[in-house]
């Protein structure tokens, strides 16, 4: 089974910055994208980017934040940039094993989740 696993989140003041990290399991899986979403309390679970077929951002975030690939092909980062209060979220990343010809942006496009990591951003 392949698992996702996010690190890098924590408390920050508005304006500061953050960058996440997503680790898949398995070093040989070959993912047709991998995306970023985030969930705030009350709230539905939403886009954030992603990276496929291109590279896509929600305009919320677009311009701050930043998706990359390390050296490792199973590891993705989320550079987030002049965070605001309103990035206050859970974020998760995501695989998606199938194949597509987009980059997918809706959560029922991706087939492996990782558990979260929190965003909080408070003076």
């Amino acid at each position: 089974q392949v698992q996702l696993v996010e690190s890098g989140g924590g408390l920050v003041q508005p304006g500061g910055s953050l960058r996440l990290s997503c680790v898949v399991s398995e070093r040989t899986f070959r993912g047709t994208a991998m995306g970023w979403f985030r969930q705030a309390p009350g709230k539905d679970r939403e886009f954030v980017g992603a990276t496929g077929m291109y590279t896509i951002y929600a305009d919320s975030v677009k311009g701050r934040f930043t998706i990359s690939r390390g050296s490792a092909w199973n590891t993705v980062y989320l550079q987030a940039n002049r965070l605001k209060p309103e990035d206050t979220a859970v974020y998760y990343c995501a695989a998606r094993a199938r194949t597509t010809s987009e980059t997918p942006r809706r959560a029922d496009e991706y087939d492996y989740w990782g558990q979260g990591t929190q965003v909080t951003v408070s003076s």
